[in-house]
């Protein structure tokens, strides 16, 4: 009978997670590597956090995922949140004060208002999303006592750091792993749908010359190949290739060298 119950157990939990949204079971594996969730106002929008509770200090590593599943069989997903934790697992080996900063209507938020699905497909890298990333950003710099901001994004996350971080006058670095950051390209490259109202990285200004930048590209990268990377507003010589990696692969391996190579770049406790 234990052994039944215990069958049981299991076939309702395994069900449960089953039916949980993309939002609950990314809640979920933040839970389970040591995350809290909170919200903060953006500009315009609110945007859920995960972070380790404490760590007061004078630099914050903001992390921002990539875009999930804007779309699904044709449609604008109901639930744009990432099925993937890669970002969350780069973030719990990371030993400095770090945030996960979730995109506009993202994580739960779609049906609140004023979202919309443009916001996760055309505009997803609009000019409200950006501003109101980077308005989070600086609100939680100033609550948390921080004096410097470290942009770390991945795929159309960089995207967004790269947008953001301009805005922010904290920011002392933007690190960027396998990001579209001329979407022009990228759309061209792969046929996909246009991204009509958003911004397009490469036709920004260039980053500001005091930033520290790193973007790194998979040599193995078919979805966000070296030249993509190479046609955003960003200083060339800060392209790192690493031959084996692809889009997803490897860089968990690497993430401790790459914050390493972050804190004598910028200094400090960076």
């Amino acid at each position: 009978m234990a052994a039944e119950g215990a069958a049981l157990a299991l076939g309702l939990g395994l069900a449960a997670s089953a039916c949980a949204s993309p939002a609950d079971r990314f809640a979920q594996r933040a839970l389970a590597l040591g995350f809290e969730q909170s919200v903060v106002p953006g500009t315009g929008f609110a945007h859920v956090l995960f972070r380790r509770s404490g760590h007061p200090a004078g630099t914050l590593h903001v992390y921002l995922d990539g875009d999930g599943t804007p779309w699904l069989a044709g449609r604008p997903a109901a639930d744009p949140t990432p099925g993937r934790d890669l970002v969350l697992a780069l973030m719990a080996l990371d030993p400095a004060p770090s945030v996960y900063v979730g995109r506009p209507c993202y994580h739960g938020l779609a049906d609140t208002p004023p979202c919309a699905p443009t916001l996760w497909t055309s505009a997803r890298y609009s000019d409200a999303v950006v501003q109101s990333i980077a308005g989070a950003t600086a609100r939680l710099a100033r609550d948390a006592g921080a004096q410097r901001v470290v942009w770390l994004g991945y795929s159309g996350g960089g995207t967004l750091a790269v947008l953001a971080a301009p805005r922010v006058a904290a920011s002392v670095a933007v690190v960027t792993v396998a990001a579209n950051l001329d979407t022009d390209a990228w759309i061209e490259l792969h046929g996909f749908r246009p991204l009509t109202a958003s911004l397009n990285p490469a036709r920004q200004r260039q980053l500001p010359a005091g930033l520290f930048q790193r973007h790194y590209v998979g040599g193995r990268d078919r979805l966000v190949p070296e030249g993509v990377v190479r046609r955003g507003p960003i200083d060339g010589n800060s392209v790192r290739v690493v031959p084996d990696c692809d889009h997803d692969s490897c860089w968990k391996a690497l993430w401790p060298a790459i914050l390493e190579e972050v804190r004598r770049g910028v200094g400090g406790d960076g």
